[in-house]
C-alpha cells in the first residue's frame, strides 16, 4: 500500500466532505473517508484545543479555521457546504440550527448534500439534549451489562463499542448509502447517526440468541462472555495471556489434543465447566506465552496470544498484511477495507490547524478571502 499525501486514490475520489470539528466518532469517520479517497476539509474554530488523538485521526485532511462569530465566517462556511457532497456535524441537537448551518438552511442551498449528524443519544428522545460519553451510551442499550465476569462488575470495553463501532461505522454506512441513493434521485438527505442505535444494532446476534433461549441476562455465564471454558482467556507461566475461542467441536478437539488433556469432562457438560476450566488453566500455566504461541501456530484450535499495542505491530500476520503502518514516525492503522480496482493510499501526516485556510477558500471559490483573513473571520497559520 503506497503513501499518498494528496489523498487522490481510493473509491471515494472526487467526493468532497466538510467535517465540522468534534471529537471521537466524527473525526474517525472523516479520517476513514479521507483514507478511501475523499477530499476532507475539517473546519475548526480559532484556538480550538487539538484532538488528543490527532497524530492519527487528523491524517488525510486539510484544516481550515473559521470564526463563526465574526462577520463573514458563517457565510464562508456555507460557501464551502454549497460545494460539498457530505457534511459531518457533531453537535448536540439544535446547535447547528442556532449557528445558522442546520439541515434546512444547508439543504435549501445545496439539495445534493448528505448531512450526517453524529450524536450519542440521537436527534430526539428524552435524553437527546444531555451530554454523554461512550460508557453511558452502551450502558442503556444492555451491551455494557453483558461484558464482564460472573459476580463481577460490568467492564467498559474502552470506547471501541460505542463511539467507533456504534457511532463512526454507522455514520459511514449512512453516508455511503445516501451517496448511493443520491445517484438515482439527485437529492441529498439528513442522517441521524446515534450511538445508542448503532450499538443496539451491533447487538443483534445477542438479541437473537436471547430470544431463542441461548443467552441469559446474567453476566459471565453465556457462551461468548467467558461463561464457557472454551471461550475465555488463560494466563501463561510468564504472566501473559492466551485467548481461546474453540467453540465448534472440531476446534475443541484440536485444542484438547494440543493441550494434551486427558480424562476431562465433555465440552458441553455445563455442570462440569469449573472442572474443565481449571484443567485448561493449569495446563496453560505450565508454559510461556511464546511457547504456547508456537504450539498453536498454523492450527485450527482458535487460540492466539494476547498482545499489547506495541507487540501487535510486530506480529507476523499484522506485519505481513501491512495492517499497521508508520506515517511521519507514528504507528497507525492502514486504510481499510481494501479494494481490488480502486485501492486507497496511506495519507501523509496531519497538517496544522489553519495551514490550509487560504488555499481551500480560494480553491473552493469563496469570495473576498483577503477580507476574511484581515477581519479574523478566517485564520491562516
Amino acid at each position: 500500500m503506497s503513501q499518498n499525501a494528496n489523498n487522490s486514490a481510493g473509491p471515494l475520489a472526487g467526493v468532497r466532505v466538510i467535517e465540522l470539528a468534534g471529537i471521537g466518532p466524527g473525526p474517525v469517520a472523516g479520517r476513514m473517508l479521507a483514507d478511501l479517497g475523499a477530499e476532507v476539509i475539517r473546519v475548526e474554530r480559532p484556538g480550538q484545543a487539538p484532538d488528543i488523538a490527532s497524530p492519527v485521526t487528523m491524517r488525510g485532511r486539510k484544516i481550515v479555521v473559521l470564526d463563526l462569530k465574526k462577520d463573514g465566517g458563517t457565510e464562508a462556511l456555507l460557501g464551502l457546504i454549497d460545494k460539498a457532497d457530505v457534511l459531518i456535524e457533531p453537535y448536540r441537537p439544535g446547535v447547528a440550527e442556532r449557528l445558522g448551518i442546520g439541515p434546512d438552511v444547508c439543504l435549501e442551498r445545496n439539495q445534493r448534500l448528505v448531512y450526517g449528524r453524529m450524536t450519542g443519544w440521537g436527534q430526539d428522545g428524552p435524553w437527546a439534549s444531555m451530554a454523554g460519553h461512550d460508557i453511558g451510551y452502551i450502558a442503556i442499550t444492555g451491551a455494557l451489562n453483558a461484558i464482564g465476569r460472573v459476580d463481577g462488575p460490568p467492564q467498559p470495553p474502552i470506547n471501541l463499542l460505542g463511539d467507533f463501532a456504534g457511532g463512526t461505522m454507522f455514520l459511514l454506512l449512512g453516508i455511503v448509502s445516501a451517496l448511493f441513493e443520491r445517484a438515482a434521485s439527485g437529492q441529498g438527505q439528513v442522517i441521524d447517526a446515534a450511538i445508542v442505535d448503532g450499538t443496539a444494532t451491533l447487538s443483534s446476534y445477542i438479541w437473537g440468541m436471547r430470544a431463542a433461549g441461548f443467552w441469559q441476562d446474567t453476566r459471565g455465564i453465556n457462551i461468548l462472555d467467558t461463561g464457557a471454558p472454551y471461550y475465555d482467556v488463560y494466563e501463561t507461566s510468564d504472566g501473559k495471556w492466551m485467548g481461546v475461542g474453540a467453540i465448534e467441536p472440531q476446534f475443541w478437539a484440536e485444542l484438547v489434543r494440543l493441550l494434551e488433556l486427558e480424562d476431562i469432562p465433555g465440552q458441553h457438560e455445563m455442570a462440569q465447566w469449573p472442572v474443565l476450566r481449571a484443567a485448561i488453566a493449569a495446563r496453560f500455566k505450565e508454559r510461556s506465552q511464546d511457547d504456547w504461541a508456537k504450539v498453536f501456530e498454523g492450527t485450527d484450535a482458535c487460540v492466539a496470544p494476547i498482545l499489547d499495542w506495541q507487540q501487535a505491530i510486530g506480529h507476523p500476520h499484522i506485519a505481513g498484511r501491512g495492517t499497521i503502518v508508520e506515517v511521519d514516525g507514528v504507528a497507525q492503522p492502514a486504510p481499510a477495507p481494501r479494494f481490488s480496482r480502486t485501492p486507497g493510499a496511506v495519507p501523509g501526516p496531519p497538517p496544522k490547524p489553519g495551514a490550509d485556510t487560504r488555499a481551500v477558500l480560494e480553491d473552493w471559490g469563496i469570495p473576498d478571502v483577503d477580507a476574511l483573513l484581515a477581519s479574523g473571520a478566517a485564520v491562516q497559520t
